[in-house]
Order: C-alpha cells, then structure tokens, then sequence
C-alpha cells in the first residue's frame, strides 16, 4: 500500500516553477562551499540537489551532460555545473556556476598555502602533515582503482595502461607523448578492432524524481542551438582572454620570466587533463618540480594534502604551485613575496580553468542536438586507460618519498607505512570518505610525531 502511495504521490508532483538567475547564484556558491570529496562526491552532491531533490534537470539530462564533461579535459564536476548553469541561464548562468565552483577553493588554498609557507616547520603543522601524506598516497592507489576498474575492460585496454606505466615509470617519457601514442592506439585500435575500444560514459537513467524543470523531453532552449557565428564568436572571445594576458605577462617579464612561463605550463596542462586531476598531476609535477624547480617533491605531496581538503576540483592544486613557485622566487621582491603568490594562483587558475569554459559554451549546443547519440570515442577511450597506468606511477612517487623520505639508501618509516595501510582499508574495505580518512589520519600523525 505504502508503494502505491508513493508511486502515485511521485506522478502526482507538479514541475518546479522557473528558477532566476538570482536563486540560482545562490545555490552554486552554497556548492563552491560544500563542494568536498574529489569529483566523484562533488557529482553525487550536484546529483542530489539538481535531480533528486530541487528537479532543476532530469537525471536522463544530467546523465547526457556528465557523459559529455566526462570526454573533456578539464575537472568534469566543474563543467557540469558550468553546462548546467549555461543550460538554464544562457552564458552569463554557466560562468556564473563555473566560477563559484572554483573561486572559494581558490581564496582558502591561498591562505592555505601562505600558512603552509610561513608555519610549516611548526610542530604542530609539520605533525598533520606527517599524518596526511600517507593518507594521500593510498587516496591516489584509490583513484587508480576507481578510473582501472571502469576503463580497463579487456586486455588491451590493460596492456596500454601497462605500457603507460612502463613509459612514464621506468622512461620518464613526457606526459603528452603518453597521451598522443594512446590517442593514435586507439584512433587504429578503433578501425581494427572497434569492439575491443568501445567503452561507454555513465548509464542511462533508471530513476524517476518527478516531473524537472529541464525534463527529457524539453526542447532545448535557443541559446542551446548549434549556430557557426556563436562557434566563431567564442572562438575569438577565447583567444582574446587568452592572449591579453599573456602578452601582459610577456612584456612585463619577458617570456622566460616566473609568471610567463606558468602561464603558458597551465595552459598547456589543461589541454591534457583527460581523465581528471589525478591524470594531470604527474604531468605538472615533471614540469613544476623536475623540469622548473618551482618547488620540491615534498612540497607537492603537500600541496595535493591541502587540494584534498578543501571544497572545490582538486586541480586547484595548481594554485598551490603556484603560490609557492612564486612565493619562493621573490619575483616581486622580498617585502611582497604574499602578493607574488596570490598573484601567481590567481593567473595559474585563470589560465588552467579558461578552456573548460570555452570547451562547455562551444560543445554545448552540439551535445545538446545529440540526446541520447554520444558516445565514447576509441581514441579517448584509449587515453583513459593510458591514464590509469600514469596514476599508478603518481602513487609510486608519492609512496617512495614518503616512506622513503631519504632514499632507499634509508630505513622504512614505518609509522607512515602503517598509517598508508591504515588510509588503504578504511577506503577500500570500509568506504570511508576522504575528508573523514584524511582527518583521523591528521591526527594520528600529530600524535606519532609529537612523540618523538
């Protein structure tokens, strides 16, 4: 009886009244704020608040969007929420949505990461530290299991996440080159062999919530209909907001100088983050650690600690390299090495996240004349499983400084290693969120380290 209620009580909702352009800032900076647990929690988040409980957006439509930000480069929550927000109040809605995604984790991480500089070495700091490293590395092991465990569906797929592995781990084979020979694998793989290189986005929608503000069969607006002149259009607009200020950058330090050179590092990274933050960081940490020195192993263990526990993509940790790059590097001088930095996160953010945008508003109208058509393609379908293998190389570098920090010339940390086994379970055996991992192991940390 009760279900019978219920079933009728849910064909019984009426369609939720339009919603402003006010109501909804609203609601996307409460998301930038409580925006936790890495794309997956913040996908979840968006899904219970848009779907389930305020039906902006069908799940069916949510599902195609997500389908779509999942082929891109770039951090897929905060282009969802930039294609949901340009869905339902044109462009202005989708950078509105965009933008708040991002601007909190940017103002916490820049205090953050002065706090990092300036009270690191305090034993307190220093001791959560200790705790959260070991905690990052099995959350890494984790992430390389998630993305394995969806993209590696048969055996060539796992031979190219091997040969990945082997190329980056044991070659130190540049990032990109990774992701062209898998794209161009796949581009062949797909024409050869096109059932070994089909892979699929997220399911279709098996739930219903109720009539949506943006159902399934709702036209698509006009804003969201393909048009050459609005491509060409953006395309300039993009350019523009590329090139000025890069130019600035070029001609007040010159092309070598600390900030032109992030500038054009991020730009770059952005174009190649297939498979989320966690595929891009090894490429950032080849250039930002071993190719410009901007800061050191260590630090960038640090950094990742600190993107993981605050709201927002965790590709933020680009402003954290960014800050300390500068920072370190005094490019403005020893009395204002707290602007440089800000300064420096700022732009690094600007020009890793600008593409993302341009990629929502162009794509857009083209996925949106494409319901229930997109798909996977064998080049991409490729590079995911490349990325799996760049992944588990990130955890293996992570894993060796940290439980090496001298070398293997040195002992084993065993506190570490335990607290690594300790994150590793709790994740994977007891599903425990990485807010909540990251936190008992903090303590944990502080504790072994004030013991000593």
């Amino acid at each position: 009886m009760s279900k019978v209620l219920a079933a009728a009580t849910e064909e019984n909702l009426s369609k939720p009244k339009p919603i402003s352009l006010r109501e909804a800032f609203r609601f996307w900076l409460k998301l930038g704020f409580i925006s936790f647990g890495g794309p997956a929690g913040q996908i979840a988040i968006m899904h219970q608040e848009l779907v389930e409980r305020r039906r902006w957006i069908s799940e069916r439509r949510f599902l195609h969007a997500l389908n779509y930000c999942m082929l891109l480069p770039g951090p897929e929550a905060q282009q969802l929420a930039t294609y949901i927000g340009w869905l339902m109040h044109r462009t202005w809605g989708g950078i509105i949505a965009g933008v708040l995604f991002v601007l909190p984790s940017l103002f916490i991480l820049i205090a953050l990461s002065w706090m990092y500089i300036a009270f690191g070495e305090v034993p307190v700091v220093a001791g959560l530290f200790y705790g959260i490293k070991p905690a990052v590395t099995a959350i890494v092991v984790q992430a390389a299991h998630r993305i394995g465990s969806r993209a590696l569906k048969n055996n060539w797929l796992w031979a190219i996440a091997a040969a990945s592995f082997t190329a980056i781990f044991a070659f130190n084979v540049p990032f990109p080159l990774i992701v062209l020979g898998a794209a161009l694998i796949g581009y062949v793989g797909g024409r050869l062999a096109p059932e070994k290189f089909r892979a699929g986005g997220h399911g279709a929608a098996k739930k219903s919530y109720g009539p949506a503000l943006i159902d399934d069969d709702t036209p698509s607006p006009e804003h969201a209909r393909f048009s050459w002149l609005k491509l060409a259009s953006l395309a300039i607009i993009g350019a523009a907001l590329w090139a000025l200020p890069m130019g600035i950058l070029t001609a007040l330090f010159g092309w070598e100088g600390t900030l032109t050179q992030m500038g054009w590092f991020f730009t770059k990274a952005a174009l190649l983050t297939f498979g989320g933050a966690y595929a891009v960081l090894p490429y950032v940490y080849q250039g930002a650690v071993g190719h410009y020195g901007w800061l050191t192993p260590t630090q960038m263990i640090d950094g990742l600690a600190l993107g993981e526990t605050t709201p927002g993509p965790l590709i933020m940790v680009v402003a954290f390299v960014g800050f300390v790059g500068a920072y370190i590097s005094q490019i403005f001088g020893a009395d204002q090495m707290f602007l440089a930095g800000a300064v420096a996160a700022t732009l690094v953010t600007w020009f890793t996240f600008l593409p993302s945008f341009l990629f929502i508003l162009a794509g857009g109208p083209l996925v949106e004349s494409t319901h229930n058509e997109l798909k996977f393609t064998a080049p991409l379908t490729a590079i995911t499983a490349a990325v799996v293998g760049v992944i588990l190389n990130l955890a293996c570098f992570f894993g060796y400084h940290v439980l090496w920090p001298k070398g293997f010339s040195g002992n084993l940390d065993w506190p570490s290693a335990l607290i690594a086994i300790a994150a590793a379970i709790a994740l994977f055996r007891f599903k425990r969120g990485v807010i909540q991992v990251l936190i008992a192991c903090a303590l944990i940390g502080l504790a072994v380290h004030l013991m000593r």
